[in-house]
């Protein structure tokens, strides 16, 4: 199952007798031509509120699968960060063969076009990297808070890998907020 709140707590407002707290997802929309909304995204007319629109969106719950089957569920929180540390999970799992944990706890870096700076995190470059990019013009920013990944890889702990003892699913839990775990069944 997945839920969407957008913000910390969405609009801190909770449904009648639920205790579920209602979204704010209208954040999306463009609220004031050239401003900024809570993830730095700068948006225009195309995306203004209108009848029967859909807001501009990054969210991306994601199934892989092979021959029809899954073999990973992957889903993370973090407004326009969310395409960027997806492709990165992705990435590592698949062009770098690390296991779901690995990938998941792996540095990441996001850019988002406008504003126009990197964030990184610690250690997500060499320092030697950082200075060539530098000497080319590219802006890096301050870090900005994690995004918070959970994975279940089906099978084995990586995509090539070999199953551990009778387990058949990994589930990785992402360290840099300290909340919650992968669960599958």
């Amino acid at each position: 199952m997945t839920y969407t709140l957008n913000d910390w707590f969405g609009a801190r407002v909770a449904a009648a007798g639920t205790g579920v707290l209602l979204n704010n997802e209208m954040d999306d929309f463009t609220i004031k031509l050239g401003a900024a909304n809570l993830y730095g995204l700068v948006q225009g007319e195309s995306n203004r509120i209108a009848p029967g629109k859909r807001p501009l969106s990054s969210m991306s719950p994601t199934i892989v699968s092979r021959d029809g089957q899954p073999v990973l569920v992957l889903g993370t929180p973090g407004g326009s960060r969310i395409i960027t540390v997806t492709a990165l999970v992705l990435l590592n799992l698949i062009d770098y063969g690390m296991t779901v944990q690995e990938a998941v706890d792996a540095p990441r870096f996001h850019q988002q076009w406008q504003p126009e700076a990197t964030n990184l995190e610690p250690f997500a470059l060499s320092p030697d990297t950082r200075q060539i990019l530098l000497g080319m013009g590219h802006r890096f920013g301050a870090p900005q808070p994690a995004n918070h990944v959970a994975a279940i890889l089906v099978g084995a702990p990586s995509l090539g890998g070999k199953p551990v003892g009778s387990n058949r699913y990994y589930g990785a839990n992402d360290p840099r907020r300290n909340t919650g775990l992968a669960a599958g069944y």
